[in-house]
């Protein structure tokens, strides 16, 4: 397991805009990473996933979820040791705490296993935001 450090989080009107940040302290690439998101009284939800790994042709695949396709957008730095979560035209029903998964499998690279949490192994412990109307 991978310690996960997420930081971004803040209060913000609709329409407007957070990055967040999730460093790990693997030192070595992480082949998958993801943000969910968890609102009171809610099951957490998948809200994107990026894989990378040059060694076997891939190279970077996404992923979002329906209700962030438009206005989030997942990348990860060169080191493939941070990953960033830019999040625009930001609504009240985005509000959450959102937190960063990390895994050396291969859920990220499938459209359905990638939101399942079970598939996940490291979790960081939440950045909180939260979007006033």
């Amino acid at each position: 397991q991978y310690q996960l450090v997420e930081s971004g989080g803040g209060s913000v009107q609709a329409g407007g805009s957070l990055r967040l940040s999730c460093t790990t302290s693997s030192g070595i690439p992480i082949t998958c990473m993801a943000w969910f998101r968890q609102a009171p009284e809610k099951e957490r939800e998948g809200v994107a996933s990026i894989y990378h790994d040059s060694t076997i042709g891939i190279g970077e695949l996404r992923y979002l979820g329906d209700s962030v396709r438009g206005r989030f957008t997942i990348s990860r730095d060169n080191t493939k040791t941070t990953m960033y979560l830019q999040m625009d035209s930001l609504k009240p029903e985005d509000t959450a705490m959102y937190f960063c998964a990390a895994d050396q499998g291969l859920a990220c690279l499938n459209a359905y296993r990638w939101r399942q949490t079970s598939e996940w192994k490291s979790w960081g412990k939440g950045t909180q935001v939260t979007v006033s109307s």
